[in-house]
């Protein structure tokens, strides 16, 4: 196995002026100076595969249900089909190419998705639990990845492509093509310290787009977690360095991404009428490949475990056919939750599932739940699907944002606690503050009736703050670049209002401490003392981190997960970041306000569940400088008079024509992992005649399910069945 070292990083420094490998610069127009503004503006790393919407909703028009066959023991033939007819199954997979069930896919009109499309073993490479356990050292350790990525598998994975689209597009029924089904330039999102290529020239070159020539630092071979681990407890904010491992790890998402897009762009060729993504994607991680503003810049279809927020929100135009698994419910009712994984995937964007055929079948006969889940099923395929195309997102604006560095110094914090046994560390989802604190965030904004949208960091460089929005939330943003933060003071001074949680821009963009303060400190009013080092934040002991989680990594609730971790709590009932700055800091900086919280918003994925008082009153502590902002403090249609029973609701919106479409449901817990996900947990299926009040009359109302006209005014009587959903339709006058 090769390994990275400092000889050869040195022997290459010659190749840096020829302009070979990723990420090369075109010549810029006017005064940029930037490197990094540079990098963003004209990387490869940031060129979008074909993502055109007409074409995209052609190929992929509508709701498909396709499930996989794992054990699907009703067989390929009348038999199955008459199932899929009855039960409102209107979709099926290819496999490998294999067309061997043309006949009955086409005779029972299914619109299929084709798997494995460039084979299995290349980009994910372990199959079973225990596959990974004789690659422990080389997966943590700083060689290369045991299948290179390289021009020799581009070859390989060409043909393989060739061969099996060939197949596969002489059927009209085709939509989707999946490459491979959780891949990885690791494992999963496993913890993953090797190259991802063999190639020794891409990393030099690579370095030289984005720091820019005459700023290429000094590398000292390629290193693990291991070589700063240890620093942590008593390194101070202006001497904190985590560029290189950090380079590493964004290094390794660029190529890997640029490898898929050119997967995606070479099946294009050989079929330009179908998108091309793949299954099983992971959520924001630092490992992996999973920076979701490169991964979304490289597909045209996707199915997701989570991430479903981001997700949306980098789908242009919501033109992409993403989807997401149904896995049936190990406990509770699995009709009950299959009914509301349905509803809730198709109000958030989704264009179907993909099921996993397990718990479907005893022998040929399907089990009752089958026939419970048949009217949703149906009605979503044959009605409020082909309703919803075309149709696009409207959010109240709101945007949430996403940075990628603060991502990867956010595991780099979490992972402390764990010392030398951060290799058995496979549960970001469930612990890492990037993702806890993005889902206190949504939580408080969808409790308060409001929708929202992340921006990345690559769309706010290169187009700014839209001026749709009028709040920008930083959540843990720990990581910015100079431009970041001069695109997002243009914001605040034009008008705009900031929130940041805590500690926002205290590092760059490659993880290095800043030696001045945070880079958003005037905007804040702030002055953050760069001589802080892991006793001055939340614990006040040796981690960074608000929770120590190797005494939590497993628990029973979130309170148990926030508690006896040494913070100080707040009166506000939230942590406090800096132990002693002030919280709640507002400041007016040029047309617009600036909030810094320091305060991180995690207990309220506790609150979330109390009642509707207290909740309300919690998450206020937050949400009312986003209110502030709003006209009418944004929220514009609401169940009159929630209490506790119809607490956890949420309304999403959409713009079909000139018409609005709003979905009613519940929003439960939601779990989610790098292998599955989706289930609900709290789910409620109670029956309620509730009242759906609007701040403004709308016109033509019409409840869609029931194909019943409500006619014009402001309030709706409606009957909602707690796991299903209300649709309604109307003109909402001036939108």
């Amino acid at each position: 196995m090769s390994r990275i070292n400092a000889s050869s990083v040195n022997l290459l420094g010659c190749v840096l002026a020829v302009v070979i490998g990723l990420a090369l610069v075109a010549p810029v127009q006017g005064q940029v100076n930037d490197p990094y503004e540079i990098y963003i503006k004209t990387s490869r790393d940031f060129k979008p595969v074909k993502q055109d919407k007409a074409w995209a909703l052609k190929a992929f028009p509508s709701w498909t249900y396709m499930p996989w066959y794992a054990n699907w023991s009703i067989g390929f033939n009348d038999a199955g089909g008459e199932f899929c007819q009855k039960v409102g199954i209107n979709g099926a997979f290819v496999d490998h190419g294999d067309m061997s069930d043309a006949a009955w896919i086409t005779k029972y009109n299914l619109r299929f998705y084709g798997d494995h499309t460039a084979g299995k073993g290349d980009l994910h490479m372990w199959d079973g639990g225990g596959a990974m356990k004789p690659y422990q050292n080389q997966i943590h350790g700083t060689g290369v990845r045991i299948k290179p990525v390289n021009d020799a598998m581009k070859t390989k994975l060409e043909g393989v492509i060739l061969r099996n689209i060939s197949k596969m597009k002489v059927s009209p029924l085709r939509q989707a093509y999946a490459l491979d089904d959780e891949i990885s330039w690791g494992h999963f999102v496993h913890p993953c310290m090797w190259c991802v290529t063999d190639d020794a020239s891409a990393y030099p070159a690579w370095l030289k787009s984005i720091y820019g020539e005459a700023n290429v630092p000094q590398r000292n071979g390629w290193i693990d977690y291991n070589d700063i681990l240890g620093k942590l407890p008593t390194l101070k904010v202006k001497d904190f360095d985590a560029s290189q491992l950090m380079d590493q790890w964004t290094f390794n998402d660029s190529y890997w991404n640029n490898f898929i897009g050119d997967l995606v762009d070479y099946a294009n060729t050989v079929d330009a009428d179908t998108p091309c993504g793949y299954e099983g994607g992971q959520g924001a991680n630092a490992f992996g490949g999973y920076d979701l503003a490169k991964m979304m810049r490289k597909v045209q279809f996707m199915e997701s475990y989570s991430g479903a927020s981001l997700i949306r929100s980098f789908n242009p135009h919501n033109a992409l056919p993403i989807v997401t698994t149904h896995f049936v419910g190990k406990s509770g009712d699995p009709a009950k939750d299959t009914i509301w994984q349905v509803w809730y995937n198709l109000a958030h964007g989704n264009k179907g599932l993909i099921g996993w055929v397990e718990g479907w079948f005893d022998g040929k006969t399907p089990k009752p739940w089958l026939e419970q889940v048949a009217p949703t099923y149906l009605q979503v395929a044959k009605k409020i699907g082909p309703m919803m195309t075309g149709s696009e997102w409207i959010h109240d604006g709101v945007a949430i944002y996403y940075n990628h560095a603060s991502v990867q110094l956010g595991w780099i914090m979490d992972a402390q606690a764990h010392g030398k046994t951060w290799i058995n560390r496979n549960s970001d989802s469930d612990l890492g503050a990037s993702h806890k604190t993005k889902k206190a965030w949504e939580a408080m904004l969808i409790d308060d009736g409001l929708q929202f949208n992340y921006i990345n960091y690559a769309d706010l460089v290169q187009n700014g703050v839209p001026a749709e929005y009028k709040v920008l939330i930083l959540p843990a943003t720990l990581c910015l670049s100079d431009v970041e933060a001069r695109k997002i003071k243009e914001f605040c001074k034009s008008g705009g209002t900031v929130i940041a949680d805590y500690m926002p821009g205290l590092w760059d963009q490659h993880g290095k401490g800043r030696v001045g303060g945070g880079v958003l400190d005037d905007m804040f009013g702030v002055k953050h003392d760069t001589q802080m080092s892991a006793a001055d934040v939340f614990q006040g002991g040796k981690l960074w981190a608000e929770v120590d989680q190797e005494s939590h990594y497993t628990y029973n609730n979130e309170e148990e997960f926030l508690s006896n971790n040494g913070c100080i709590k707040d009166a506000s009932g939230f942590n406090k970041a800096v132990r002693n700055m002030e919280v709640s800091r507002t400041n007016k900086f040029g047309a617009g306000t600036a909030v810094l919280m320091n305060l991180s918003p995690q207990w309220y994925n506790v609150y979330h569940h109390g009642t509707v008082a207290d909740a309300a009153a919690k998450r206020n502590v937050f949400t009312q400088y986003v209110k502030k902002a709003l006209p009418n403090g944004g929220r514009w249609v609401e169940i009159q008079g929630a209490g506790d029973k119809e607490n956890g609701y949420e309304i999403t919106y959409w713009k079909q024509g000139n018409k609005t479409i709003i979905f009613l449901l519940f929003k439960p817990d939601i779990t989610a992992g790098s292998e599955s996900g989706g289930n609900s947990v709290g789910l409620k299926s109670d029956q309620a005649m509730v009242t759906l009040a609007f701040h403004d009359a709308v016109s033509n109302v019409k409840d869609e399910r029931n194909d019943k006209v409500l006619g014009d005014g402001k309030a709706f009587k409606v009957d909602w069945a707690m796991n299903e959903a209300v649709v309604l339709s109307f003109i909402r006058p001036g939108h």
